[in-house]
């Protein structure tokens, strides 16, 4: 076992681009995810000039408190933000959590993943850059691929059909209860429950809600 499997995840970098503009586009999926898990703890990002971020922080239990960091720096310079903050607080790569979409995910996939590649996700790249090393563990949310004739840049800007929305809604909370299950019972649980879980046209499963511990 890598020690990136043991490792307790203390802080987790959604990817996306800052502005209206961008909300609810299949590139900030991972705002979208942080975002969930911060409202149902009913706690607020506030703008840390510091860290290129909006910063959010949650007490799952005593004594674990988890960093929810999303990066203002645009997509491909992720890693300018996450990796700063977490040289800062010496929070090693294993112990980062990075919330990305996927195109070559079907929408509504989840893939949990301790160490890797970036797969062409420029974010991730730029994360795996400043670590130095591909041990970071991540979550990719299947936003589904672009039709033959769009253009990738477009298709990831683009925002969910009402058609897809559903599944994109329902994508988004079972990535939340993921990043949860993977701070409190650690990566392998995590990834032995969630990434065997569902096709997008699956309900949810009941244990995939999330639940909120005091």
């Amino acid at each position: 076992m890598s020690d990136s499997t043991a490792q307790v995840i203390r802080l987790v970098a959604g990817l996306g681009n800052p502005g209206r503009e961008y909300d609810g586009t299949r590139h900030n999926v991972g705002f979208a995810v942080l975002d969930r898990i911060a409202s149902k703890f009913g706690v607020s990002f506030v703008k840390e000039s510091k860290w290129d971020a909006f910063i959010a922080r949650v007490t799952l239990y005593p004594g674990l408190e988890l960093v929810l960091l999303k990066p203002t720096t645009f997509m491909n310079l992720s890693g300018d933000s996450v990796g700063e903050y977490a040289r800062f607080y010496r929070i090693p790569s294993t112990a980062t959590l990075v919330v990305l979409d996927d195109v070559a995910l079907p929408l509504g996939a989840l893939r949990l993943r301790t160490e890797g590649g970036s797969g062409g996700q420029k974010g991730l790249g730029s994360v795996l850059i400043h670590f130095a090393t591909e041990q970071v563990p991540r979550l990719r949310v299947g936003v589904g691929e672009a039709s033959d004739n769009r253009d990738l840049s477009a298709h990831v800007l683009s925002r969910f059909s009402s058609e897809e929305q559903n599944n994109a809604s329902e994508a988004i909370e079972r990535a939340a209860a993921a990043v949860l299950c993977a701070a409190r019972e650690g990566m392998i649980p995590a990834m032995n429950l969630y990434n065997a879980a569902r096709n997008s046209d699956k309900s949810l499963p009941q244990q995939d809600t999330i639940a909120i511990q005091p």
